[in-house]
């Protein structure tokens, strides 16, 4: 996914589409939580005048996530709705709020900004659906509790406010 210049301004009357299967593996090495990432599936089309490429793009694809809990493996599918815009020529400025890209070489390249979309569009953290997995439920001084655990009354009183508790008898 990676044109010339000229190679764009080919195709400046009747656009250009784009359906394509990439490799992002990638983006395994930037980010090592994402233990596996499918061919993603690169869709959409291009809007070519003299000064600019305008990139509209549907990305899709299932990345393999750690589990936050158990550390198994949980499937997380992603679609992503993104638009590039590329400066095609030097001359003509933009705003500061335009997020306009500059040739790099005098070619456009989409897949440093499709891994950048994977990895904005990766969750903080995922669940699985399994109860066990090889993170362990308790250690020395900690167990894993539930929310229903901790809506359980708590009658026991911390060691170190036994003492207070008699300013509170009314007897």
């Amino acid at each position: 996914m990676k044109w010339s210049v000229q190679q764009l301004h080919a195709f400046k009357q009747k656009g250009m589409q784009i359906d394509e299967l990439v490799d992002a593996n990638k983006v395994k090495e930037i980010d090592r939580e994402i233990r596996d990432i499918s061919p993603v599936h690169v869709k959409g089309e291009a809007l070519i005048n003299h000064s600019t490429a305008t990139f509209n793009l549907e990305i899709s694809g299932s990345m393999t996530l750690p589990c936050a809990r158990t550390l198994n493996d949980v499937e997380f599918p992603f679609s992503i709705a993104a638009t590039e815009i590329f400066q095609l020529d030097e001359w003509t400025t933009y705003d500061g709020d335009e997020d306009v890209h500059e040739l790099i070489d005098n070619t456009v390249d989409l897949m440093p900004y499709v891994r950048e979309r994977i990895l904005l569009e990766k969750p903080m953290r995922v669940f699985s659906e399994k109860k066990e997995g090889p993170a362990p439920e308790e250690g020395e001084g900690w167990e894993l509790t539930t929310k229903e655990d901790q809506n359980e009354p708590q009658d026991k009183v911390d060691p170190r406010l036994k003492e207070l508790e008699k300013f509170f008898d009314k007897k």
